[in-house]
């Protein structure tokens, strides 16, 4: 027999398929998880979507927590990108100021994937798997808040930072009960409007401080 005929009829090997993608296979799971929950994905409807069987999922990704987390990570790299909106230099009240917007138009532009998916897993129980990947990951996203504020308003770095996380998970919690995406646009700016006037009058006692000491 032809050796060629002998590699095309030998049993294909247990394990990831050929021709898996593995940015497809995220992309449909994110999509999954976002419009129900990952207590409500089960591992056959998981493995469904992605057209694969338990062995090669197992494979691929270890575990459906795994996955979860690989998902998520690759969502918040994509979804609100902060190395591109916190950029070293940039006035701070600017860049929160997007940010904000920036995650009010993000959660409702999806009707199946309202709200951000970081931020409505970490709501689960303690102890979860689920819930730990979201929080770890929901808490580099706040340090990185943190950082970027630090640099130039050292002294409110927590609480701006606490205010960005609280006002994004009530952005987020709407989006998911409807709201549509011009009503989340008007109270991520209002929360804006109150966050400048914070920084601009720092800034404002900062300079008359420092020309006080001249």
């Amino acid at each position: 027999m032809d050796t060629k005929e002998n590699a095309e009829s030998a049993p294909r090997p247990r394990g990831r398929p050929r021709g898996f993608d593995m940015e497809t296979a995220l992309d449909k799971g994110q999509r999954l998880f976002h419009a129900s929950s990952y207590e409500a994905v089960g591992l056959a409807a998981l493995t469904d979507a992605l057209g694969v069987k338990p062995p090669s999922f197992y494979k691929a990704f270890g575990s459906k927590s795994e996955f979860f987390a690989q998902v998520i990570e690759r969502y918040a790299q994509s979804a609100l990108a902060l190395d591109k909106i916190l950029l070293p230099g940039r006035a701070p009240a600017d860049a929160l100021a997007e940010l904000l917007e920036s995650a009010a138009r993000t959660y409702a532009r999806d009707p199946e994937q309202r709200g951000c998916l970081v931020l409505e897993a970490a709501r689960g129980n303690d102890g979860d798997e689920s819930v730990i990947h979201a929080r770890r990951v929901a808490n580099q996203r706040r340090d990185r808040i943190r950082e970027f504020v630090a640099r130039t308003h050292p002294e409110h770095a927590s609480a701006i930072t606490d205010f960005m996380a609280s006002t994004m998970s009530g952005l987020s919690a709407s989006a998911r009960e409807g709201m549509d995406e011009t009503r989340l646009v008007d109270v991520a700016r209002t929360a804006v409007a109150g966050l400048k006037a914070q920084l601009n009058s720092e800034q404002r006692i900062m300079g008359g401080n420092d020309r006080a000491k001249r």
